[in-house]
C-alpha cells in the first residue's frame, strides 16, 4: 500500500502548481459541466416549456439559484463539523446526479422536484472543493491566487461546454437528453474525484473520533506589536450516527426546498432569515478568536457584501439576457459563424475565462515579484470598473440593429468580454482571500459565506430581472430591445459607483487585513 503523503509533503511542491491541483480540477471541470448547462437552460425552460411568464421565470431562476448558493453554506458548515470535505463532496455529486436524471426522465412534470435534488447536492459539493484547493498552500505562498486562476479556469472549461451543449441539445433535439447529458457528466465528475483523493493525504479527511484539534488564536496590541500566539486544544466529535443524520436530514430537506423554490414568496421569508442568522452565527464563532483574526474577518465581510452587489449585476446572464439573447439578438458571430445566440450567452464568458485566466495568473505572479501587485480590495475595485463597462456595451447594442429589434451578436459578445475581466478581477480572488482571512477551523464556514453571498446576489438578479421584464410585458422587440438595454445603462451606472467606492476605502480595508494582500 502507498505511503499517504503528509500535508507537509504536498504544501511544499515544486513548481508554480501543485500536482493535486489538476485532480481538483478535472473533478470540478465536469460538476460545472452539470450545474452550468442545467442552470444555462432554466430560464428558457420554463418561459418555452412550462409556459411561464418572463416576471415569473426571472424570479423562479432568482429563487432557484438563490438556493443553490445558500446551501452552499450549510454544506460547508457540516464539512467543517462532522463530514469531512471528502464526504460531503461525493454525497453532494450523488445528490445531483439523482436530481439531472428526476430531469431528464420527466422535465416537465418534476422539473421542480430534480431542481431540488440539484440544490441540495450542489450545497455539500460546490465550497468544499474550492476549499480543498486553498489546503494544498500554505498561508503566505505567493502561489496561492494563480493556483485559484487556474482552478477557475476548469470550473469554466466545464461550464464552456455544458453551457452551450445542453441548451442546443434541448432546443433542436430533445429537453429529455439534455438534462440526461448533465446526470453523465456528473457521473463522470464524481468518479474522477474517487480516483484522484488518494492523492489529498489529510486534505478533506473528517476528523477522527478521539483527534484533539489545535486552533491558533492570533491577538495583538495593535497592527504593529502582536502577541504571542495562543493554541486553544479542544476535542473533535466525529460520531458516525452524525454523519447518517445528516445524510437523512439533507434528503428530508428536498421536499422543503421544492415547496419554498415553486413559491417565491416563500424564498423571500428565506432570504430574509438565513443572512441575519449566518451573521449572527459567525459574530458568535468570532468571539473564540483574538482582535487580529477578528479584523481579517472583518475584511472578509466588506469583500463579501460587495460580492452580493457584483453577482447581482453579473447573474443578469442566467436571466435576462437569457430573454434578451432568445429575443433580440442575431445568430451571426464574426460575419459569416452561425451559433445559437442562447448558447453564446450561456458560453461566452466561460471561453474568455478559460483564454484569459491562465494570462491573468501569470500577471498576477509577475507583478508579485517585482513588489507591485495591487492589493485585493483594489482588485475588487477593478472588476467593478469592468462589470460597468461591459454593461455599458450591453446597452450599446441599440444602436447596432436591424431596425426590428434584433441586434448585433458581436457587439454583446464583446461585452462579455469586458465582464470576464471583471470576474477575473473578483471571483478567483474572492475564493482566495476567504482562505487566507479565515482561521483553519473556520475556512469551511466562511468559504460558504462566500457562496451565500453569492446567493443573495442570485436572488437579487432576479428581482431585477423581473423588473426590466415587467416594464417590457407587452412591448414589440424593438421596445423591448430599448427597455432591457435601458436597464442594463442603469447596472452600468450602479457598479461604476460600486467600483469607485471600492478604491476610495481600499486603505482602511487593507489595513484591517493586516499582512494578507
Amino acid at each position: 500500500m502507498a505511503k499517504q503523503l503528509s500535508l507537509e509533503e504536498i504544501q511544499n511542491f515544486k513548481g508554480k502548481y501543485p500536482k493535486q491541483l489538476w485532480a481538483l480540477f478535472f473533478s470540478e471541470m465536469w460538476e460545472r459541466f452539470c450545474f452550468y448547462g442545467m442552470r444555462g437552460m432554466l430560464t428558457y425552460f420554463m418561459v418555452t416549456q412550462l409556459f411561464m411568464k418572463d416576471v415569473d421565470a426571472n424570479l423562479q431562476y432568482g429563487a432557484t439559484q438563490a438556493f443553490v448558493y445558500a446551501f452552499t453554506f450549510i454544506g460547508g458548515l457540516f464539512a467543517d463539523k462532522i463530514l469531512g470535505f471528502r464526504k460531503s463532496l461525493f454525497w453532494g455529486g450523488i445528490l445531483m446526479i439523482i436530481g439531472s436524471g428526476i430531469l431528464a426522465y420527466d422535465p416537465h412534470q418534476f422539473f421542480f422536484l430534480g431542481i431540488s435534488f440539484t440544490v441540495v447536492g450542489t450545497g455539500f459539493f460546490k465550497p468544499n472543493i474550492s476549499t480543498m484547493v486553498g489546503k494544498l498552500y500554505k498561508a503566505g505562498d505567493a502561489r496561492r491566487d494563480a493556483g485559484f486562476s487556474v482552478f477557475y479556469a476548469g470550473i469554466n472549461i466545464g461550464a464552456l461546454l455544458g453551457g452551450y451543449a445542453c441548451i442546443t441539445i434541448g432546443k433542436q433535439y430533445s429537453w429529455h437528453l439534455a438534462f440526461g447529458l448533465a446526470a453523465i457528466v456528473m457521473t463522470i465528475s464524481l468518479i474522477t474525484f474517487l480516483f484522484t483523493q488518494k492523492k489529498m493525504g489529510p486534505i478533506g479527511l473528517p476528523p477522527g473520533e478521539d483527534e484533539e484539534i489545535t486552533d491558533i488564536n492570533l491577538a495583538g496590541i495593535d497592527d504593529k506589536v502582536m502577541t504571542e500566539p495562543v493554541q486553544v486544544k479542544r476535542r473533535s466529535v466525529n460520531k458516525k450516527w452524525y454523519d447518517y443524520a445528516v445524510y437523512i436530514g439533507s434528503l428530508a430537506i428536498v421536499p422543503v426546498i421544492m415547496i419554498m423554490v415553486a413559491k417565491t414568496q416563500y424564498t423571500d421569508w428565506f432570504m430574509y432569515t438565513i443572512g441575519p442568522a449566518t451573521l449572527l452565527y459567525l459574530l458568535y464563532e468570532m468571539g473564540r478568536y483574538g482582535w487580529a483574526e477578528r479584523k481579517k474577518l472583518i475584511a472578509a465581510l466588506v469583500f463579501i457584501f460587495f460580492s452580493v452587489l457584483f453577482w447581482a449585476f453579473f447573474e443578469q446572464c442566467g436571466g435576462s439576457l437569457s430573454l434578451f439573447a432568445a429575443r433580440n439578438l442575431d445568430n451571426t458571430v464574426l460575419g459569416s459563424i452561425k451559433l445559437d445566440p442562447n448558447g453564446v450567452n450561456n458560453s461566452a464568458n466561460s471561453l474568455f475565462v478559460i483564454i484569459f485566466a491562465f494570462l491573468f495568473s501569470l500577471i498576477w505572479i509577475a507583478l508579485a515579484k517585482k513588489k507591485i501587485e495591487p492589493n485585493t480590495v483594489v482588485k475588487f475595485g477593478l472588476a467593478f470598473l469592468f462589470l460597468a463597462g461591459s454593461f455599458f456595451i450591453f446597452y450599446s447594442t441599440r444602436f447596432f440593429t436591424n431596425g426590428q429589434g434584433i441586434a448585433s451578436l458581436d457587439v454583446f459578445t464583446m461585452a462579455y468580454l469586458v465582464m470576464t475581466f471583471g470576474e477575473l478581477c473578483l471571483s478567483p480572488i474572492g475564493l482566495s482571500i476567504m482562505t487566507k482571512l479565515s482561521p483553519v477551523k473556520l475556512q469551511g464556514v466562511m468559504m460558504g459565506m462566500w457562496f451565500l453571498a453569492s446567493a443573495y446576489g442570485q436572488y437579487v438578479a432576479g428581482l431585477l430581472g423581473a423588473g426590466m421584464a415587467e416594464a417590457s410585458e407587452n412591448d414589440t422587440l424593438v421596445q423591448k430591445l430599448m427597455t432591457y438595454t435601458e436597464g442594463y445603462k442603469q447596472l452600468g451606472i450602479y457598479a461604476l459607483i460600486a467600483g469607485i467606492i471600492l478604491l476610495v476605502i481600499s486603505p482602511v480595508v487593507k489595513k484591517l487585513m493586516q499582512e494578507v494582500s
